[in-house]
Protein backbone atom coordinates (compact mmCIF):
# COMPACT_ATOMS: atom_id res chain seq x y z
CA UNK A 1 0.00 0.00 0.00
CA UNK A 2 1.45 3.34 -1.00
CA UNK A 3 1.34 6.26 1.40
CA UNK A 4 -0.26 9.40 -0.12
CA UNK A 5 1.77 12.63 -0.12
CA UNK A 6 -1.17 14.57 1.30
CA UNK A 7 -3.83 13.23 3.66
CA UNK A 8 -6.62 15.04 5.48
CA UNK A 9 -6.59 14.13 9.19
CA UNK A 10 -9.88 14.48 11.03
CA UNK A 11 -9.88 14.44 14.82
CA UNK A 12 -12.64 12.54 16.61
CA UNK A 13 -13.17 11.90 20.28
CA UNK A 14 -13.66 8.11 20.02
CA UNK A 15 -15.76 7.43 16.91
CA UNK A 16 -13.38 7.69 13.94
CA UNK A 17 -14.32 4.21 12.73
CA UNK A 18 -18.08 4.87 12.94
CA UNK A 19 -17.65 8.14 11.04
CA UNK A 20 -15.49 6.50 8.35
CA UNK A 21 -18.03 3.69 7.93
CA UNK A 22 -20.82 6.26 7.55
CA UNK A 23 -18.93 8.35 4.98
CA UNK A 24 -17.76 5.36 2.95
CA UNK A 25 -21.27 3.92 2.91
CA UNK A 26 -22.74 7.20 1.69
CA UNK A 27 -20.35 8.54 -0.93
CA UNK A 28 -19.07 6.81 -4.07
CA UNK A 29 -15.33 6.36 -4.63
CA UNK A 30 -14.96 5.96 -0.86
CA UNK A 31 -13.52 3.07 1.12
CA UNK A 32 -11.82 2.12 4.37
CA UNK A 33 -8.25 1.04 3.76
CA UNK A 34 -7.19 0.21 7.32
CA UNK A 35 -8.24 0.35 10.95
CA UNK A 36 -5.23 0.66 13.25
CA UNK A 37 -5.20 0.10 17.00
CA UNK A 38 -3.07 1.86 19.59
CA UNK A 39 0.13 -0.12 20.24
CA UNK A 40 0.18 1.12 23.84
CA UNK A 41 -1.80 3.31 26.20
CA UNK A 42 -1.73 7.01 25.37
CA UNK A 43 -3.61 10.11 26.63
CA UNK A 44 -6.63 9.48 24.35
CA UNK A 45 -6.73 5.73 23.68
CA UNK A 46 -6.02 2.50 25.53
CA UNK A 47 -3.73 -0.12 24.05
CA UNK A 48 -5.68 -2.21 21.54
CA UNK A 49 -8.45 0.37 20.99
CA UNK A 50 -8.96 1.94 17.55
CA UNK A 51 -6.52 4.84 17.19
CA UNK A 52 -6.68 5.65 13.46
CA UNK A 53 -8.81 4.76 10.46
CA UNK A 54 -7.42 5.24 6.95
CA UNK A 55 -10.19 5.92 4.44
CA UNK A 56 -11.10 7.84 1.31
CA UNK A 57 -14.09 10.11 0.72
CA UNK A 58 -14.76 10.72 -2.99
CA UNK A 59 -11.17 9.65 -3.61
CA UNK A 60 -9.69 12.06 -1.04
CA UNK A 61 -7.36 10.24 1.39
CA UNK A 62 -8.26 10.80 5.02
CA UNK A 63 -7.20 9.58 8.43
CA UNK A 64 -9.69 9.56 11.27
CA UNK A 65 -7.84 9.95 14.56
CA UNK A 66 -9.42 9.05 17.90
CA UNK A 67 -7.66 11.83 19.78
CA UNK A 68 -10.04 12.37 22.67
CA UNK A 69 -12.22 15.36 23.59
CA UNK A 70 -9.50 18.05 23.56
CA UNK A 71 -10.19 19.51 20.09
CA UNK A 72 -13.59 20.14 18.49
CA UNK A 73 -14.58 20.57 14.86
CA UNK A 74 -15.55 23.96 13.45
CA UNK A 75 -16.74 25.39 10.16
CA UNK A 76 -13.14 26.42 9.50
CA UNK A 77 -12.80 22.97 7.88
CA UNK A 78 -15.45 21.40 5.67
CA UNK A 79 -15.91 18.97 2.85
CA UNK A 80 -17.61 20.48 -0.19
CA UNK A 81 -19.59 17.97 -2.24
CA UNK A 82 -20.66 19.10 -5.72
CA UNK A 83 -24.02 17.60 -6.62
CA UNK A 84 -25.53 17.19 -10.07
CA UNK A 85 -29.19 17.78 -9.21
CA UNK A 86 -31.78 18.15 -6.46
CA UNK A 87 -32.10 14.39 -5.94
CA UNK A 88 -28.38 14.01 -5.23
CA UNK A 89 -28.43 17.13 -3.03
CA UNK A 90 -31.37 15.74 -1.07
CA UNK A 91 -29.79 12.28 -0.70
CA UNK A 92 -26.55 13.56 0.84
CA UNK A 93 -28.13 16.33 2.91
CA UNK A 94 -30.86 14.08 4.29
CA UNK A 95 -28.38 11.30 5.11
CA UNK A 96 -26.05 13.64 7.01
CA UNK A 97 -28.75 15.59 8.84
CA UNK A 98 -30.94 12.49 9.38
CA UNK A 99 -28.09 10.57 11.02
CA UNK A 100 -27.88 12.88 14.02
CA UNK A 101 -26.47 15.87 12.15
CA UNK A 102 -27.81 19.39 11.99
CA UNK A 103 -28.75 21.91 9.34
CA UNK A 104 -26.95 25.18 8.93
CA UNK A 105 -27.22 27.95 6.32
CA UNK A 106 -26.38 28.23 2.61
CA UNK A 107 -25.95 24.53 1.91
CA UNK A 108 -23.88 23.78 5.01
CA UNK A 109 -24.69 21.06 7.50
CA UNK A 110 -22.82 19.15 10.20
CA UNK A 111 -22.71 15.43 10.71
CA UNK A 112 -23.27 13.89 14.14
CA UNK A 113 -19.53 14.09 14.84
CA UNK A 114 -19.44 17.84 14.18
CA UNK A 115 -17.70 17.71 10.78
CA UNK A 116 -19.05 20.39 8.40
CA UNK A 117 -20.23 19.55 4.89
CA UNK A 118 -21.16 21.90 2.07
CA UNK A 119 -23.67 20.12 -0.14
CA UNK A 120 -23.38 22.36 -3.19
CA UNK A 121 -25.39 21.81 -6.36
CA UNK A 122 -23.45 22.55 -9.54
CA UNK A 123 -26.32 24.91 -10.48
CA UNK A 124 -25.25 27.21 -7.64
CA UNK A 125 -21.57 27.09 -8.58
CA UNK A 126 -22.40 27.81 -12.22
CA UNK A 127 -24.57 30.76 -11.17
CA UNK A 128 -21.68 32.20 -9.12
CA UNK A 129 -19.30 31.71 -12.05
CA UNK A 130 -21.69 33.63 -14.34
CA UNK A 131 -21.02 36.77 -12.31
CA UNK A 132 -22.91 40.04 -12.47
CA UNK A 133 -26.62 40.32 -11.72
CA UNK A 134 -27.17 36.63 -12.38
CA UNK A 135 -24.74 35.68 -9.62
CA UNK A 136 -26.12 38.36 -7.31
CA UNK A 137 -29.69 37.05 -7.63
CA UNK A 138 -28.60 33.44 -7.10
CA UNK A 139 -26.43 34.43 -4.13
CA UNK A 140 -29.24 36.38 -2.49
CA UNK A 141 -31.59 33.41 -2.97
CA UNK A 142 -28.98 31.05 -1.47
CA UNK A 143 -28.59 33.29 1.58
CA UNK A 144 -32.20 32.52 2.49
CA UNK A 145 -31.76 28.73 2.30
CA UNK A 146 -30.51 25.93 4.49
CA UNK A 147 -30.46 23.03 2.01
CA UNK A 148 -30.00 24.44 -1.49
CA UNK A 149 -33.12 24.40 -3.67
CA UNK A 150 -31.87 23.95 -7.24
CA UNK A 151 -35.12 25.15 -8.86
CA UNK A 152 -35.10 28.31 -6.73
CA UNK A 153 -31.46 29.02 -7.64
CA UNK A 154 -32.20 28.53 -11.35
CA UNK A 155 -35.27 30.78 -11.11
CA UNK A 156 -33.28 33.49 -9.32
CA UNK A 157 -30.56 33.22 -11.92
CA UNK A 158 -33.10 33.84 -14.70
CA UNK A 159 -34.52 36.78 -12.81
Amino acid sequence: MSIPKNTVTIWYDTEAEAAARFYTGLFPDSAIQAVRTAPSDNPSTSAGAVLTVEFTVFGIPCIGLNGGPVFKHSEAFSFQIATDDQAETDRYWDAIVGNGGEESQCGWCKDRWGVSWQITPKALTEAMQAGGEEAKRAFEAMMQMKKIDVAAIEAARRG
